[in-house]
């Protein structure tokens, strides 16, 4: 549920007046949506799933279903497989956008056609196939599929100065993944690869073993003279 901000007039239905909300804002609106991920996943009829693309069209019309009856939630939509805003010719997983309103974040305009907040899916582990990297949430040796990589070259998210990354975790539990991926990022920056270092750790904000779901954040550097990204990891294990 939305908490109330000051100022701010939320409405449902219609074009309503402006909404204006804080940057902190978009830190409920990842509450919200790590709130719903154990209810999504555990929800009765739900369509067993393996893949990155089922699973993240299921959590996008549950994210929608919930939202459109949740006072507070009721003026946002999620898509997935939405236009990158700066890079045309890429696909941001999902995003979080207005829905038939417009809504002000620090000085900035969104209205239905504008993403909120990008949002990138990866499944733990990575799939097994002849180009894959078993690093990909993280970055690929060959390519730029690598999930935080993405992110770091300004490929997903340049206009954002905050998005999220969602790992489905299928095998060897949340506990492990944290380590694994701390071990990863070490072993980056030990190696001297470029754009790496200890900076992009990840650091665990909340694990909830019974809900089966985790926060994780960092913050990157990027390229392009972008400014600082801040990443929210929500991990749920499936």
């Amino acid at each position: 549920m939305l908490a109330d901000d000051d100022g701010a007039d939320v409405q449902s239905g219609g074009f309503s007046p402006d909404l204006h909300h804080p940057k902190a804002w978009l830190h409920q609106l990842i509450d919200f949506i790590l709130d719903q991920l154990p209810a999504w996943r555990d929800r009765p009829g739900r369509r067993a799933a393996d893949s990155e693309t089922q699973l993240t069209s299921q959590l996008c019309a549950h994210l929608n279903g919930v939202a459109r009856k949740s006072s507070g939630w009721d003026v946002l939509q999620f898509r997935i497989e939405e236009p990158d805003e700066t890079k045309l010719a890429r696909r941001i997983d999902l995003i979080a956008a207005p829905a038939g309103e417009v809504i002000w974040i620090e000085g900035r305009r969104h209205d239905d056609f504008d993403p909120l907040l990008p949002i990138e899916c990866k499944r733990l582990p990575t799939p097994k196939g002849k180009d894959r990297d078993k690093r990909e949430y993280l970055r690929v040796a060959n390519g730029s599929t690598g999930g935080v990589q993405r992110f770091k070259a300004g490929l997903h998210g340049a206009a954002h100065e905050q998005a999220v990354m969602i790992a489905y975790v299928q095998a060897g539990g949340i506990a492990a993944w944290i380590q694994r991926l701390d071990c990863w990022i070490r072993t980056l920056s030990r190696a001297g690869i470029s754009g790496w270092s200890c900076d992009d750790r990840l650091n665990t904000v909340s694990h909830d073993a019974l809900r089966r779901v985790a926060v994780l954040s960092s913050e990157h550097e990027r390229e392009l003279t972008l400014p600082r990204i801040g990443l929210r990891h929500l991990w749920i294990e499936m």
